[in-house]
């Protein structure tokens, strides 16, 4: 996947079939789609992939168990679907994962023993396991750092667990090898219409050069997730909002605070919302929040009343109280949450399942869904543009598409940190042998060698330190400080393999640094105050 040999193909097309905007998993997923069922594919992101929404997720492939005490079985039984079928084509990356839920009374055990075997047999032949009621002891011996005061017993259960923007690449690199023609730092500025007002194609930037281009197509889809109100812009006379954007927050800690390979959940806190505390690349992730937001941002900030509701929970339920000082990173990501028709709905209230909205400009536009649905909301979209659009009718052929680098990884694998990379370890193990010098490791803490960076630059699109740092190896979500202390040898090399000269290098070093701090607790707090 290399953006040069993509340019090119962008320029020997003159007229696409699907044309798709956003980079992020509904996007990347609908490019891969119509792709695989052999239409002519552009997809063009603004930034990087995954930048947004897509990368700052809980890490978690579930079906929902808030959504099924909702009593919304039929979101349930798709998402325990697709967590089936992600597990099977992308097995690098998904991971089944445990999950306990201590109980505080003596009640919780049998309501949520029942809740989670209906759980269960929704997911029919691709469950991930039996949920099962545990006593306190058994409870303490999985979570050794849960607060065993009152504690009466405990739920286990099974779901998912994954990275998202390793996902959101190697979705990229599958759609690339099935024939779409995909592009990071490419920004549409404009609808091209005909006159008929009927929406014929994109006018975009590329931001490396400037130059513009007129790129025509069939069916355009519009897959910008929380900045799907500023295409809606270009597209309607008059202004409406289709999307209500919502901030979710989350903390990573030392894995000392949960020791082992259990998950805690946490299924009512204060407020009523759900608290996960997940191992992650030998950390741990506490979160979310869920927080309506007017503005949303490329880097949204975490507002300190969330970073203050998941302390106080993450205190209250473990036994090593977890501080400000003990945050390792912090990132907010923002859902698109389909706007309701009445203003002022809870977040809570508002459709987690996906919209596909058919503008009179014949412009498709996707609002709402979670990772753990994306293929199943890009067949959709795809569905609906052959019915608009009139393309040749073609199967989905995503059910059993494997996503490049698909193996199946068991914990031992998993031991060694290259196992995201699944078929290609032995490509970036052979980097080692050819180029010693990319043996470096990035940081003395982590494992993370130079390789990763030159194979992200190479076969991956990364263009910034930022999309190498933070969706290529995920130091930045894992350890910010770290990130901020090796980022001048990755310019360096993106600058060596790229051709940038010395001052691309320290501008980028200024503007990673100063982005790294927004995942910084202190350094983010003194600006608050």
């Amino acid at each position: 996947m290399k953006r040069t040999e993509q340019l090119t193909k962008l320029k020997q097309t003159q007229e696409w079939d699907v044309i798709v905007i956003g980079g992020g998993a509904s996007g990347l997923g609908t490019a891969l789609d119509a792709a695989s069922r052999g239409y002519k594919t552009v997809l063009v992101e603004a930034v990087d992939f995954a930048k947004g929404t897509s990368s700052r997720s809980t890490k978690l492939v579930h079906g929902g168990v808030r959504y099924l005490e909702q009593g919304n079985i039929p979101l349930v039984q798709e998402a325990l679907k697709e967590r089936g079928l992600l597990a099977q084509n992308a097995g690098h990356l998904v991971k089944n994962q445990s999950f306990v839920i201590p109980n505080y009374n003596w009640w919780g055990g049998y309501f949520y023993t029942i809740g989670l075997t209906v759980y269960d047999l929704l997911a029919g032949r691709l469950s991930l396991g039996r949920s099962k009621y545990i006593s306190k002891e058994k409870t303490l011996a999985l979570l050794p750092t849960v607060e065993p005061k009152n504690l009466t017993s405990g739920v286990v259960y099974q779901d998912g667990q994954f990275d998202d923007s390793r996902l959101a690449i190697n979705i990229a690199q599958t759609a690339v090898e099935e024939g779409a023609c995909l592009l990071n730092y490419f920004k549409v500025v404009n609808l091209l219409k005909d006159d008929h007002n009927q929406v014929t194609g994109v006018q975009a930037i590329d931001h490396e050069t400037g130059i513009k281009y007129d790129i025509k197509g069939k069916a355009v889809i519009n897959a910008t997730g929380v900045f799907t109100n500023a295409i809606m812009k270009l597209n309607d006379t008059v202004y409406k909002k289709y999307i209500v954007p919502s901030q979710g927050i989350h903390l990573v800690f030392d894995s000392s605070f949960l020791p082992g390979d259990q998950a805690l959940m946490i299924p009512k806190t204060s407020d009523g919302r759900v608290l996960f505390a997940v191992p992650w690349h030998n950390k741990i992730v506490i979160g979310t929040t869920d927080t309506l937001i007017k503005k949303h941002s490329l880097e949204p900030i975490a507002l300190e009343a969330e970073i203050e509701f998941i302390l106080e929970t993450a205190q209250r339920f473990l036994t090593k109280k977890p501080t400000r000082a003990d945050v390792l990173s912090v990132f907010a990501g923002l859902r698109p949450l389909a706007a309701p028709k009445e203003e002022g709905k809870s977040t809570k209230e508002v459709s987690r399942s996906h919209k596909i909205i058919v503008s009179e400009t014949g412009l498709i536009t996707i609002t709402g869904g979670k990772w753990t649905t994306y293929r199943r909301i890009a067949e959709d979209i795809i569905d609906k543009a052959i019915a608009v659009h009139r393309l040749p009718k073609k199967k989905c052929k995503t059910e059993q598409l494997s996503i490049h680098g698909n193996i199946k990884t068991d914990s031992a694998a998993r031991a060694n940190h290259l196992y995201i990379y699944g078929t290609d370890i032995p490509k970036i193990a052979e980097l080692h042998n050819t180029e010693p010098e990319l043996k470096e490791k990035l940081h003395p803490y982590y494992d993370y060698t130079m390789a990763e960076v030159a194979w992200s630059i190479r076969y991956e699109m990364a263009r910034t330190i930022d999309d190498v740092l933070a969706r290529r190896v995920r130091l930045l979500f894992l350890d910010a400080r770290a990130a901020i202390s090796c980022c001048e040898k990755v310019a360096q090399l993106l600058a060596k393999e790229l051709g940038h000269d010395e001052k691309w290098i320290q501008r980028q070093i200024a503007e990673f640094k100063h982005l790294a701090n927004g995942f910084l607790l202190s350094d983010f707090h003194e600006k608050q105050t």
